[in-house]
């Protein structure tokens, strides 16, 4: 795996107070109430962005324990594409788990679930609104990039893209013999510090390899002494990804099934009565 190096990216980013509560051992006492079945039920979906209706692609972004919908949003104006819509849900108390994510999966539920159900409403939202999956990349950093890993590999699709900042797939042991389906070549990004205090570099290792035994093509990075933060090579690299969103995947893609997909844009046209193309 490539070690790459790059400084921390400042402006726009996550400052080191958002920082302090990624899978922090003082958060690991918070509950549900025993009651909940989908504690993000009711978290609202912020977007930034071109607006979802004129939208060519879309990226749907999952923050950091603690932090929020609209600091992913603004963590997203330093890799930002103009023609694509940014979303982004919002977890319940800014947590969607309330464990470290290499424990057992249990021990974060319902919180775990729901989180997932709360990015495939962002998805669904894209996707009824005329926009292809293949030009839907999903990404999270810290506890959302865990979560939008977990997402992708219990649903594989040829989405847009995955990008995993500083998190892996959930649980206190991977087995990717577990994971079945296709992603069609995908790209996958994982960028994570060899020195992550909440992230071992074997799981993203893990993590990558998961991606891979799915058709994914993984990009991982590992960057000596980094931190839990996002630094300019990362951020460029997604860039690139969101900019491939609006070209790269309809090139690839059969001619029966980019008819399939322009039917289906032509009937989710017609459906909202507006005359916008995205082809």
């Amino acid at each position: 795996m490539p070690v790459s190096s790059g400084g921390p990216v400042s402006a726009g980013f996550y400052s080191p107070e958002d920082l302090i509560e990624y899978e922090c051992e003082s958060v690991a006492t918070l509950s549900w109430g025993g009651v909940m079945t989908d504690p993000h039920g009711d978290g609202q979906l912020r977007t930034a962005g071109e607006p979802l209706s004129s939208a060519d692609a879309a990226v749907v972004l999952a923050h950091g324990r603690g932090a929020t919908a609209e600091s992913i949003l603004q963590t997203a104006e330093a890799f930002s594409v103009e023609e694509v819509a940014y979303l982004a849900p919002q977890a319940q108390n800014n947590t969607w788990y309330p464990n470290s994510f290499l424990e057992p999966v249990d021990s974060n539920e319902p919180g775990r679930t729901s989180g997932l159900a709360a990015i495939d409403r962002a998805v669904t939202a894209a996707v009824d609104e005329g926009v292809p999956t293949e030009r839907v990349l999903i990404g999270g950093f810290s506890q959302g990039a865990c979560l939008a890993s977990e997402y992708v590999a219990r649903n594989p699709a040829m989405y847009g893209g995955l990008v995993v900042l500083s998190g892996g797939l959930i649980g206190d042991t991977i087995d990717p013999t577990e994971f079945d389906g296709d992603c069609g070549e995908m790209p996958v990004l994982l960028g994570c510090s060899d020195r992550d205090p909440h992230i071992p570099e074997q799981r993203v290792h893990v993590t990558a390899d998961v991606f891979e035994s799915l058709g994914a093509q993984t990009d991982t990075r590992i960057y000596e002494g980094m931190g839990h933060q996002i630094n300019q090579d990362e951020a460029d690299r997604v860039r690139e990804m969101t900019a491939g969103l609006l070209t790269e995947w309809l090139s690839l893609l059969p001619a029966d099934h980019l008819k399939e997909l322009t039917d289906l844009r032509n009937l989710a046209l017609a459906t909202r009565l507006t005359p916008h193309s995205r082809f």
